[in-house]
């Protein structure tokens, strides 16, 4: 999603990274993405309807998801969402994902190699149809740009805000603690989600991001709208989704593995 600023740290740590959970998680993961088609998947693109696979963007090519530009000859706003049809409270989420190719033409400047996965995200029905992006907490895929430092499995909350280290961010997007992947190299991100309580972000196999009681922001639009519909203001379930943002990105491996509340 949008540019990654840096935050000042917060004094105080809410949770441990060495906290011990209940024996009763499941042993098994299961896959999201079926290797062959977007079966129990659905597109939701800004100004078209829940169900339009805008100039077939998302497609499946040799068991990969490939978020498509070649039918696109410039962008103009069209934000996609590619939504896993089941919400999700207490689970591992791990993607294999790379960024290949070009960005489209007119694509903003912060979308080069852009991507996220989309968590606790509301349902695409109850999406606006101008709508650029679902209320969710994103875990901000970024890849390199052949040079500088940018990190990767960064916090983007659109309509949405949470706590870190004992204070509420409401800033936009935050880094990660991750090195940077130059290239096209395929990047392993896995995310552990207990409800409220705990998200954990690791990048091939290191943490790189904590933080806890995700809530939908009274501030914002999209969410000022949920809560009217009766949503509850702390978020401890949702959709997860993929994006389209106007970079050509593939993912080989969504596996989610379920967690014991």
């Amino acid at each position: 999603m949008h540019q990654v600023k840096k935050i000042l740290p917060v004094l105080g740590l809410l949770y441990c990274s060495s906290f011990v959970y209940g024996q009763n998680d499941s042993a098994e993961w299961i896959s999201l993405f079926n290797g062959r088609n977007l079966e129990n998947w659905v597109p939701k693109f800004t100004g078209h309807e829940l169900g339009v696979n805008y100039r077939d963007t998302f497609k499946v090519e040799d068991g990969v998801i490939i978020v498509s530009y070649a039918n696109w000859p410039d962008f103009n706003g069209e934000f996609g969402h590619l939504f896993y049809d089941s919400v999700f409270s207490h689970y591992r989420l791990r993607v294999e994902y790379r960024f290949v190719g070009e960005q489209v033409n007119n694509g903003p400047g912060w979308a080069y190699r852009n991507n996220g996965i989309m968590l606790h995200g509301q349902a695409p029905e109850s999406m606006t149809l101008e709508q650029e992006f679902p209320a969710s907490i994103e875990v901000q895929l970024l890849g390199g740009n052949g040079s500088d430092p940018r990190a990767t499995a960064n916090v983007c909350s659109p309509g949405t805000n949470y706590v870190m280290n004992g204070g509420l961010i409401t800033q936009h997007c935050v880094n990660s603690s991750s090195a940077t992947y130059h290239g096209d190299q395929w990047v392993t991100v896995e995310v552990e989600v207990r409800g409220d309580e705990l998200l954990r972000h690791s990048v091939n196999g290191e943490v790189v991001f904590e933080y806890s009681a995700t809530q939908l922001d009274e501030r914002d639009p999209d969410a000022q709208r949920l809560i009217g519909q009766g949503q509850a203001i702390a978020v401890q379930e949702g959709t997860i989704s993929i994006q389209a943002e106007s970079h050509p990105t593939e993912f080989r491996k969504i596996e989610l593995l379920r967690l014991a509340p």
